[in-house]
């Protein structure tokens, strides 16, 4: 592939070396060997069902890669523990560019000049607070400024062409005409922002069995302030904020058979369960592959993921998203025609291929914290309520990541991850009515649970789901809908101490 070639061509990083020349397969893998042909069919591991005590290595949900350090605020900034300590030097230099305070052009900080035109934040870490998850604004604007969450754009297809693009997944959506892909709410000096978000929350009381009630807050969206003429009439949007980045280079190296083992869209085995992948276009190698990243597993590679937001929300061009205009349109020429920081001894970009390579590695290795409490009576009592009330048919507890992953730190590691990176229908509760790719209005990618319950103690605010509209692990569960009907109802009628232990156990992870 040309873009890894070049990588592999950049001298100032060193490349991992694996720690031995071959393994043996893992116990997760089931070998059939016919005469005519030798087929392998990789399966996650089966769930447990002894809640006495924990599973070996369920303290470790990274594997050999979990970071022992202390539950505090910086609990997700920490490197994969089997990191050899020559790497650890890319690391922290990917941190820095993770960290990047990015200025507009010309500037004489020409390695951090590029900003926007238009953009969503200044840095990576801007939204991503300490490699955490974002959140809801505390108040509309001027009271707040939404960084760490912003609206995503698109129209239905209007003709043909655009429809062929979206059946043959070679494009995710057809982006507003005059706005593009997402809403930038920040501009650089003399150029108008594009508009602001605006949410409206009404509240929901919903009633739990033993005299128990929760209250739901529902949002509303709308846009205001619209800096380059209306929008489209059939435009849809989709609020997002940001999610947290340990972890991720682990979900990569998950098998691809191993997802696949877990589809089951048309529902065969009567569970009500209907997982499916999301096909979309991997830009490197010029082929739909499995995706995996973002909130509608809308990404095939951390890579794309990273140069993506690079690109569309920071403004800042890179060998995989080259216009240093970032999202801006042919319908907003004074965006087009401002200043770009693309400089020769940046490959003529404003990200150079070293910084993206670099932001790969650092991201690709923060790493899952260990967990705690897992023996304690409560937890696993919450552990059992999770896995009989079914949350784990969506909710993968643990995978094998094999030998063939593209970092040293993530090869063959047994790992607690609690996803199957698959597109499930979570009802009209949840839903944006905007697809993605093979995503449709409803449907959203099991995200993954390891860390969760160190977001208050990382990141301050509990802000649960892609829009932050859950305010702690309750309501989020409450959300659920569709596939997640029947899990749901049973934790409203559960008695309260189940309940309880439920989420001292999703606390725990």
């Amino acid at each position: 592939m040309k873009h890894q070639e070049q990588f592999s061509a950049v001298p100032a990083l060193r490349r991992c070396q694996p720690y031995f020349a071959c393994v043996a397969l893992s116990a997760s893998l089931a070998l059939t060997v016919s005469t005519s042909q030798a087929s392998i069919q990789i399966t996650a591991p089966a769930p447990t069902t002894d809640f006495s005590k924990a599973e070996a290595g369920e303290h470790l949900p990274g594997g050999s890669s979990t970071h022992l350090k202390r539950h505090d605020k910086k609990a997700f900034t920490h490197p994969s523990a089997n990191m050899p300590f020559e790497q650890q030097l890319d690391f922290k230099v990917g941190n820095g560019i993770f960290k990047k305070i990015w200025v507009s052009s010309p500037s004489s900080t020409t390695a951090s000049d590029g900003l926007g035109p238009l953009y969503n934040a200044r840095s990576c870490m801007r939204c991503h607070v300490r490699d955490g998850r974002g959140h809801t604004p505390d108040a509309n604007y001027p009271d707040d400024n939404a960084t760490s969450m912003f609206l995503r754009l698109s129209i239905p297809p209007q003709n043909a062409d655009q429809r062929q693009a979206l059946a043959e997944s070679r494009q995710a959506v057809i982006p507003e005409p005059t706005y593009g892909g997402q809403l930038q709410d920040f501009a650089i000096q003399g150029l108008p922002i594009e508009g602001r978000m605006y949410i409206r929350y009404t509240e929901k009381t919903l009633s739990l069995s033993d005299g128990e009630s929760a209250s739901l807050r529902v949002p509303e969206y709308s846009i205001t302030d619209l800096g380059f003429g209306p929008l489209h009439p059939q435009t849809m949007i989709s609020p997002r904020v940001a999610p947290p980045m340990i972890g991720l280079g682990l979900l990569e190296a998950i098998p691809e058979a191993a997802l696949r083992a877990s589809e089951d869209p048309h529902d065969r085995d009567g569970d009500g369960i209907s997982g499916r992948a999301n096909i979309v276009w991997n830009g490197e190698t010029g082929r739909t592959e499995i995706g995996r990243f973002g909130w509608k597993a809308g990404m095939p590679t951390l890579n794309q993921q990273n140069n993506s937001a690079f690109n569309g929300d920071i403004g800042i061009s890179n060998a995989y998203f080259s216009n240093p205009a970032g999202d801006c349109t042919e319908h907003q020429p004074v965006c087009l025609n401002a200043p770009n920081g693309n400089t020769p001894a940046q490959d003529n970009l404003e990200a150079s291929r070293l910084m993206s390579q670099l932001l790969l590695y650092y991201s690709r290795n923060l790493a899952v914290p260990a967990r705690k409490n897992v023996n304690d009576p409560q937890v696993l009592a919450g552990k059992e309520v999770f896995y009989n009330t079914g949350c784990i048919r969506c909710h993968t507890p643990k995978f094998d990541t094999g030998t063939d992953t593209l970092g040293m730190e993530q090869r063959n590691q047994l790992i607690w991850p609690y996803t199957d990176l698959l597109l499930h229908d979570m009802g009209e509760g949840l839903a944006d009515n905007r697809p993605e790719y093979q995503a449709n209005g409803r449907e959203w990618r099991t995200p993954p649970l390891w860390g969760i319950g160190l977001t208050k103690i990382v990141n301050g605010k509990t802000h649960f789901l892609h829009d932050g509209r859950a305010r702690n692990l309750l309501e989020a569960v409450l959300w659920h809908g569709g596939e997640a009907e029947a899990a749901k109802q049973a934790v409203i009628h559960m008695n309260k101490d189940d309940r309880a232990n439920l989420i001292r156990f999703l606390e725990s992870l």
